[in-house]
């Protein structure tokens, strides 16, 4: 990274080699040769080397040249948290679940869905309030977890926006044409040489995702009382859902509750994880609040309280109004209140759909731009997209790319494929969060002894290992139990000898997650059992998508990270040495 402010500010509005490249790595091709020699020494460094707190939120945040503006409070987090959450998912994939993977007992799903969500969401707050930046999770894992990590974390994060953004937009089309008493097909282009599964264009969510674009690059504010307004209007439909829903209920249509069993339950619940995401653009505004300490704990667990009360009614709704078998699984609720014979309802629920999922854009694309401009900040992607915009205080070029990326997957790609991957990125990435909030509390270098050490290792890799033992069980064997029984007491054994063995070597400065390490662990195990439950082929699409981050990141990322953070040492150790001599040391 450039020293002087004028190299600096030049890189952020133009389009050169050294606003991409700009690191000794790259100025020669004979830097680059050397530096892939190296690659061995420098990707041991990287997984080695953790970041600090204060590099994080001080000098990391300063490569961005401009500081974001600290405007947002508890109420505004509150609001983005519910625009975050409430769209797509509970109107979409509601009666897809519902019909074919749950039934009636698709509220329970979602309870487990909940949970499991709001385990993740102590943990991400205690790290928002104590590490304060843009970069959420990915700053979150660097301090902890270290660079390498925090990248392929970083890489599935981005995805994850990306893939969540492009289902939002096509159910945005969806929920559009139901309006417009249209199947949601006739608003798209069908090209049969792109298959089945590729092969339906959706240019009307293009066109949303370029309004969408606008209001993110134009104010953090802007986008905050536009969503605040919207949900309002979408909190008002919802409770409409469920007080009129319930006026029509007949409790016939709840037997029998769980016709596909607790498998289907399960099952769905890793699908329906997908309607919870997006809390965790919440804690990329943290660099945005005016009192972290306050404003980020009342925001996510207040929303998310919020949210799991909205979706375990409006589940209840639906399944009294018909029986699940004759559930839409496009546009559920709509098509739910015409079978009653409340065809005028229909349209208000289609505009309560398609404001909740146009809140959930905008949060989206909000939460996504930081998220990369963190992780341009340390120079893993090009620093480039870390420019913060002098005068509206956003990322613009972080903004317009990510949703450039957005568009293109809306365009093409359909639902179910994007709503199994994304909940495969988002479980994993919830699960390292987990991790490092353990290593967070356990482990502080040079106050941790190596016995304390190795004993927290030791704990996390059974924890770990009982997990992924007790997800693969279940996607192998769907009549057995027996192994549970030896699983579970090594996940409990395990989770107490942390607490029993290794003394905490931190405490938290200003909000702590309660009952550690059993919340964190919780967390870990249920967020791997939910993968258990995702279809083989999702799994192949999330490997292709990590081997490509590796693979990137061996060529290009590490190199460009190992550079700065050289350079970046070696003036901390100058400006020690100045700050002696001016003092008279």
């Amino acid at each position: 990274m450039g020293v002087s402010s004028e190299g600096v500010r030049r890189r952020g509005c133009s389009c050169s080699k050294e606003d991409f490249l700009p690191e000794e790595s790259f100025k020669s091709w004979g830097n680059y040769a050397k530096a892939l020699s190296q690659t061995g020494l420098r990707l041991k460094d990287r997984i080695l080397t953790r970041s600090l707190d204060e590099t994080e939120i001080h000098e990391i945040r300063a490569r961005s040249q401009h500081d974001m503006k600290k405007n947002l409070s508890w109420w505004d987090l509150i609001w983005f948290g519910i625009g975050a959450v409430i769209g797509a998912g509970i109107f979409v994939l509601t009666g897809l679940e519902v019909k074919s993977v749950a039934g009636p007992a698709v509220v329970l799903s979602y309870v487990v869905s909940g949970i499991s969500a709001m385990l993740s969401v102590f943990c991400y707050t205690e790290f928002a309030v104590e590490i304060p930046v843009a970069g959420g999770s990915f700053a979150y894992l660097r301090v902890e977890l270290g660079d390498f990590m925090a990248f392929i974390a970083g890489g599935n994060i981005l995805l994850e926006y990306i893939i969540g953004g492009a289902a939002v937009a096509r159910s945005w089309t969806s929920y559009f044409a139901t309006l417009c008493n249209h199947d949601p097909n006739d608003f798209r282009i069908h090209v049969h040489q792109l298959g089945e599964d590729y092969g339906y264009l959706d240019p009307i969510s293009v066109g949303v995702i370029i309004g969408i674009c606008i209001l993110a690059v134009l104010s953090t504010k802007g986008s905050s009382r536009l969503n605040y307004i919207a949900s309002i209007v979408h909190v008002i439909i919802i409770i409409f859902i469920i007080v009129a829903g319930f006026i029509k209920a007949d409790t016939k249509n709840y037997t029998p509750f769980t016709p596909f069993g607790a498998r289907g339950i399960f099952k769905a619940s890793a699908v329906l994880f997908f309607a919870y995401v997006g809390f965790d653009a919440v804690s990329t505004m943290a660099e945005e609040t005016k009192n972290p300490a306050k404003d980020i704990p009342i925001g996510l667990v207040g929303s998310m309280l919020i949210t799991t009360t909205a979706y375990c009614l409006m589940a209840v709704t639906l399944c009294l109004m018909q029986p699940y078998s004759q559930v839409n699984e496009d546009a559920a609720f709509s098509v739910a209140f015409q079978a009653v014979g409340m065809n005028w309802a229909k349209y208000i629920v289609a505009v309560g759909a398609l404001k909740g999922m146009t809140t959930v854009l905008l949060v989206n694309a909000v939460g996504q731009a930081r998220y990369l401009t963190h992780i341009a900040r340390t120079h893993m992607v090009p620093p480039w997209f870390a420019h913060v915009n002098e005068k509206t205080g956003t990322p613009i070029n972080a903004t317009i790319v990510m949703l450039l990326a957005t568009a293109i997957i809306g365009f093409f790609t359909k639902l179910d494929i994007l709503s199994n991957l994304l909940s495969i990125s988002t479980l994993f990435i919830f699960m390292l969060v987990a991790v490092a909030l353990l290593v967070r509390r356990y482990y502080v270098t040079g106050v941790t002894s190596s016995v304390h050490r190795n004993v927290l290792i030791l704990c996390i890799l059974f924890i770990l290992g009982s997990s992924v033992a007790a997800a693969v069980y279940w996607a192998t064997n769907e009549t057995g139990y027996i192994a549970y029984i030896i699983i579970g007491p090594i996940w409990f054994l395990a989770t107490l000898s942390l607490q029993v063995f290794v003394p905490q070597a931190r405490d938290p400065k200003l909000w702590g997650v309660p009952l550690v390490p059993w919340l964190p662990s919780a967390s870990i195990a249920i967020n791997i059992f939910l993968l258990g439950s995702i279809d083989g082929k999702s799994f192949m699409r999330f490997g292709v998508w990590s081997g490509f981050l590796l693979l990137y990141y061996l060529f290009f990322g590490l190199h460009a990270s190992y550079d700065t953070a050289m350079e970046s040492g070696e003036k901390r150790i100058e400006d020690a040495k100045q700050s002696k001599i001016e003092s008279g040391l």
